[in-house]
């Protein structure tokens, strides 16, 4: 039977997924990369081997002990790793992670850095929670807490903050700290 060989293979692929992604990923988006988005892996495969790769010395958390969700890296075994047997990977399917990773990256990036959301309070209205968060820092770069009247004004400024953010620290930052 090739259990082995597929084993090693999905453990190849998920190494080769945090090399060409180049940023930290959370366990909830390697999961929907590789199950939901792509079919690289199944869900149960992923489970048993994540935990392998980490034992390993391949995988690694870089986030904070206190921050709320791990991010995953390659170490420099991991990436050691994958140069010596990258080719039992198929070719097409390299480049189709290789592409994925070039179109979805920023996405991604954005995704695990620019967090929001959203409370109801008790009368009725919501506030919502704005965050930049710094790879590898315990502490938001930026946290803004404000009040809207409403579940859809909620919504919409928890989307628009994945887009905006950026934006509205550079601004925000300029208009404030001089710096000499």
């Amino acid at each position: 039977m090739d259990f082995t060989q597929d084993e090693t293979i999905n453990k190849l692929k998920l190494l080769f997924l945090l090399d060409k992604m180049e940023i930290p990923l959370t366990e909830n988006s390697i999961v929907d990369i590789c199950t939901s988005r792509n079919n690289w892996l199944n869900y149960m495969d992923y489970k048993q081997i994540m935990p392998q790769l980490i034992d390993a010395g391949f995988i690694y958390d870089v986030s904070p002990a206190d921050d709320e969700e791990s991010k995953f890296a390659l170490t420099y075994s991991g990436r050691n790793c994958l140069s010596h047997f990258f080719l039992r990977i198929p070719q097409s399917l390299r480049e189709e992670i290789t592409n994925f990773a070039k179109q979805n990256r920023i996405t991604f990036k954005r995704n695990q850095e620019y967090v929001s959301n959203y409370t109801k309070n008790q009368d009725g209205s919501y506030t919502i929670n704005l965050k930049i968060k710094e790879p590898l820092v315990s502490q938001p770069l930026l946290e803004i807490k404000l009040k809207v009247p409403t579940r859809h004004s909620a919504i919409i400024a928890c989307n628009k903050w994945k887009e905006e953010a950026a934006n509205i620290f550079e601004n925000l930052y300029d208009s404030i700290v001089e710096i000499n």
